[in-house]
């Protein structure tokens, strides 16, 4: 009689529910990645190109632009990569813990070697390590969740990472400006990313994939694994469509509003008016973010969530485009925080509740979050065109609420969830 060998634990469906130690140190890793990504983004990039566009014959938006989208090609690249090779690790550590280990320290190398970046080129090459080396951490804190967490506690958990997302982005940006120059700046949040890594490292154990369970390594296999078949996983392809329109739809959104608030709206302090627009947003995202991924929780449904906040969305980004005001601007971004909050902890839920098969949740995850940085691609070489020539700002913000209300609606055509 033939023994049947039963697979690893890191390959079973979760039932055991996480605590809050787990989902607070896991948060913690997340909200100190994103520190090492926008401490950079929001200020130190831009202190540099100031200072090393002179001579180059670009602008230092211009060259700001160039280095940033390198970096952004990087991640498209990275995060589903890294995500797939973490599937097939079997380290005695785990399948995500060796990733998240290696990344964030080559992350934080990377962020002192833009600390001492001499010129273009080794800004330019030093961002390009920070993308590569904090996707490889990031996808394997994402793929925890599916592997640890069981679906009835995914949206809250989601929410606490979608909270520590944003507390993140506000973090970086206060390190790098009370740090008191670039150099320090940097190393700031090298410092900071490590911190936070480590409690989860060193306090919470990974699963780890037994080396049968592991499929055989060849490149072909390997590379046509990222191919992502609407036809074989219909669920996971309209899950990707959806995040895809809604992403793009905000960045639409978010793209020109400094030019909106002096060109449209007059406003006398543009620069002072994208702050408080940001913080208002900000406020009411995490005041739902949390909420609305423990009430899905307990009710045990993602997808009218997903629809209704989409949906609030485009309601919200319309308008800016019928009521191009101030107090206008001031509504429809506390509105859009609370849309976009319960969009962020829920579509992450149903995003996991989708995924195919165990053994590749890393790369699936990958793949899905190029639905997160490809928006901020396409989104200037859509609206370039239709802000100068089809229209000006109340086309473009009546086109981005038609694009988020089509990726609302379309959550309807997933099956495998209710």
């Amino acid at each position: 009689m033939t023994e049947t060998r039963l697979p690893s634990q890191a390959l079973a469906e979760p039932v055991r529910r996480v605590g809050r130690g787990w989902t607070a140190s896991l948060s913690l890793a997340n909200g100190a990645i994103w520190v090492g990504w926008y401490g950079p983004l929001q200020i130190l990039l831009a202190s540099q190109a100031r200072e090393f566009a002179p001579g180059t014959g670009m602008s230092k938006e211009t060259l700001l632009a160039w280095v940033t989208g390198a970096g952004a090609a990087v991640s498209l690249v990275a995060n589903p990569f890294f995500g797939a090779l973490s599937d097939r690790t079997t380290a005695r550590w785990g399948r995500r813990t060796p990733w998240i280990v290696a990344g964030t320290a080559g992350g934080a190398l990377s962020l002192l070697l833009l600390a001492g970046a001499g010129g273009v080129w080794s800004m330019a090459a030093g961002w390009c390590l920070v993308q590569l080396t904090l996707n490889a951490a990031f996808a394997a804190v994402t793929a925890a969740v599916p592997d640890r967490v069981p679906r009835g506690q995914r949206g809250a958990v989601g929410g606490w990472l979608g909270a520590a997302q944003i507390l993140g982005v506000v973090g970086g940006t206060g390190l790098a400006t009370a740090a008191g120059g670039i150099a320090a700046g940097y190393a700031a949040c090298a410092v900071f990313t490590v911190a936070g890594v480590l409690p989860y490292v060193l306090c919470h154990r990974d699963l780890r994939l037994a080396a049968a369970d592991r499929p055989a390594w060849s490149w072909r296999g390997f590379l046509a694994g990222f191919r992502l078949s609407p036809r074989r996983h219909p669920d996971l392809g309209w899950a990707w469509l959806t995040r895809f329109l809604i992403n793009l739809s905000n960045a639409l959104v978010l793209l020109y509003l400094l030019y909106y608030l002096r060109d449209r709206v007059h406003y006398a302090d543009p620069d002072r008016g994208v702050l408080v627009l940001t913080a208002v947003n900000g406020a009411t995202l995490l005041a739902t973010v949390v909420a609305g991924g423990v009430w899905s929780d307990r009710v045990g449904r993602r997808k009218p969530f997903v629809v209704w906040s989409g949906v609030l969305m485009a309601v919200a980004t319309a308008g800016l485009a019928a009521w191009q005001t101030w107090p206008g601007a001031v509504v429809a971004a506390a509105v859009l925080g609370v849309g976009f909050g319960v969009f962020t902890s829920v579509d992450f839920a149903l995003m996991t509740d989708v995924l195919p098969r165990a053994l590749d949740r890393g790369k699936d995850l990958g793949v899905i979050n190029v639905a997160n940085a490809l928006p901020q691609v396409a989104a200037p070489a859509l609206a370039a065109p239709v802000v100068t020539y089809l229209g000006g700002y109340r086309v473009l913000y009546l086109l981005a609420a038609v694009i988020g209300l089509a990726g609302a609606l379309l959550v309807g055509r997933i099956r495998g969830v209710e």
